[in-house]
């Protein structure tokens, strides 16, 4: 089958030919994967000391996409063959990612597609969308909170979006030139985090900061006020101070709120920028977003056409 991957754990990011995946154990689903997310995550799955996904090289990268359910585990209950599924997975069951025409999942990590979602969409969402909630959970984010979100890529729009509808005031850090992109989401302020000392810049302070671009939680912590909190995406929260709790986090699985922020971007409330490619086009996709040079756009692999899928 098709897949794009790698061939050894430090290799080059290439079209494959895979074997098919085994068939489903308990607890598993085999999907025809429809359309696979990109991200910037993605290029951690391959190299030595990377993200642990139990990838088994030669395979296909990728932990988020949309499939069709085209076998099931023995005693896996919640899911019928023909269903169409959004999921994020890690570690993934067969060793080998969503970039394929095939991907077994685990079925606790799946979530029903919701009626007018598109699948082009939705495997943009999950990632993103998984991490910007966990995030905010973390950062016990509700109404009236100050938030501050630093970065403009998808899991900071998930972010800010997500903070807007839970009743936060949220102002984003960022490169003037997304600014009107932001404000659509809803951030009621930009801060040029461009700028040179750009904290200085402005009286704003902040129950609360979601770091999601690198280099920047130094200075984000001094907009934040005693007692406050600082969640880093960028594995770089700094040591607490004044009082201020920090964490790095990492998104974990879960098929149920994958489930409402499903139906959440079905029902108009979440959205990204999304750009399909195919197949072929997918190794310099990659190399585009994992060096930083997506401005802002979600990629998504379409293999409806490769394997025949149609929704």
């Amino acid at each position: 089958m098709i897949g794009i991957g790698a061939r050894t754990v430090d290799a080059t990011v290439e079209v494959l030919d895979l074997p098919t995946p085994r068939q489903p154990k308990s607890g598993e689903l085999l999907l025809e994967t429809i359309t696979a997310g990109i991200g910037p995550w993605d290029a951690l799955l391959h190299i030595t000391d990377g993200w642990d996904v139990q990838l088994k090289p030669p395979a296909a990268l990728g932990v988020e996409g949309v499939g069709r359910v085209i076998a099931i585990g023995p005693g896996t209950e919640g899911f019928t063959l023909g269903d169409v599924v959004v999921v994020h997975d890690t570690p993934l069951p067969g060793g080998s990612g969503f970039w394929a025409e095939q991907v077994l999942v685990h079925a606790s990590s799946a979530a029903m597609l919701p009626s007018g979602l598109s699948p082009e969409t939705a495997a943009a969402l999950p990632v993103a969308a998984l991490t910007a909630s966990q995030s905010l959970k973390e950062l016990q984010v509700g109404v009236g909170t100050r938030l501050l979100v630093v970065g403009s890529g998808p899991t900071a729009v998930m972010a800010i979006r997500l903070g807007v509808l839970g009743g936060a005031e949220v102002v984003a850090a960022a490169s003037p030139r997304h600014s009107d992109r932001l404000r659509r989401r809803g951030a009621v302020d930009i801060i040029d985090s461009h700028a040179e000392k750009w904290a200085q810049t402005t009286d704003r302070r902040f129950d609360a900061v979601l770091i999601a671009a690198d280099g920047t939680a130094e200075e984000a912590m001094k907009l934040i006020d005693d007692g406050g909190r600082l969640t880093s995406l960028t594995s770089d929260a700094p040591e607490p101070t004044r009082g201020i709790a920090t964490n790095d986090l990492y998104i974990v699985p879960d098929g149920a709120d994958l489930e409402r922020l499903a139906k959440l971007a079905a029902a108009g409330e979440l959205s990204l920028e999304v750009t399909t490619v195919t197949a072929e086009q997918a190794p310099a996709t990659e190399a585009v977003v994992s060096s930083g040079r997506s401005r802002g756009v979600k990629y998504v692999i379409d293999f409806g056409t490769a394997a025949g899928s149609t929704v």
